[in-house]
């Protein structure tokens, strides 16, 4: 199954509850979307409140969808129109095979406005309140300083792939919107991070990982990765957080 005839099954799958309005954001949105690597994220408004019928409904809808190839990367957030407004609030979401709850946050509200993709339904300017700039630099300065600068500190995180990726990649996106605020792509924030004297053999290990074919990694190398990794990316958060925050 492509991605398209995923998205497909989804739609069919949950138009008969009615979603005013369904969104891709990410890379799907933004232009950097590789087919089996990347997560498919997605936005659902639907058009009252989620009872718990409801959230069965959509439980028994992406159980339905297991089966396919690409459906454990499809991540849905569901939202109602009287709970639009709050960038704090959580929302029911089925991510990584199960439901949990997350806030729909600035910078993915931003990007909806700036570069989302409409599947189904209204725009996301007809319905989600704009993102003021400075509520979308305090987000991005909280995640940084709160959420990624501690996780810096737990060595046995990064000698996995999705650590040493997103922490990179986050905190070059995170540079560019607090200096020049925009959004990036993770294909421009592999260029972004050379820029920043990130560690060249770890960028091009992202960048080969994510889109040429990767080779297996030695046990040495991933030890090597998670040191060269954190010994720059904690100095790097320390002194953005500083210049922004």
């Amino acid at each position: 199954m492509t991605t398209g005839s995923l998205l497909d099954a989804f739609l069919d799958a949950l138009l008969p509850l009615r979603p005013r309005a369904v969104w891709a954001h990410g890379s799907l949105a933004g232009g950097d979307y590789q087919e089996g690597r990347s997560d498919l994220d997605l936005i659902a408004v639907l058009p009252g409140p989620l009872r718990p019928g409801t959230v069965r409904r959509l439980v028994v809808l992406h159980r339905g969808l297991r089966g396919e190839p690409l459906a454990a990367k499809l991540h849905c957030s569901y939202l109602a129109p009287d709970t639009l407004d709050d960038p704090d609030r959580p929302h029911l979401t089925w991510a990584h095979g199960h439901v949990m709850r997350r806030p729909v946050t600035p910078v993915t509200r931003r990007e909806l406005h700036d570069f989302g993709k409409v599947l189904h339904g209204a725009p996301p300017g007809g319905l989600l309140p704009a993102v003021p700039q400075g509520q979308l630099s305090g987000f991005v300065v909280r995640d940084q300083r709160t959420f990624w600068r501690p996780a810096v500190d737990k060595a046995r995180l990064w000698r996995q792939d999705v650590w040493v990726d997103l922490g990179l990649l986050t905190f070059a996106r995170a540079t560019v919107t607090l200096r020049e605020g925009r959004l990036i792509s993770k294909r421009e924030a592999l260029t972004e991070l050379s820029a920043l004297g990130a560690p060249a053999g770890v960028v091009e290990d992202i960048a080969r990982r994510r889109y040429d074919a990767p080779v297996p990694a030695t046990t040495d190398w991933l030890a090597r990765r998670a040191e060269l990794t954190r010994a720059y990316l904690g100095p790097a958060i320390d002194a953005l957080v500083t210049t922004y925050g």
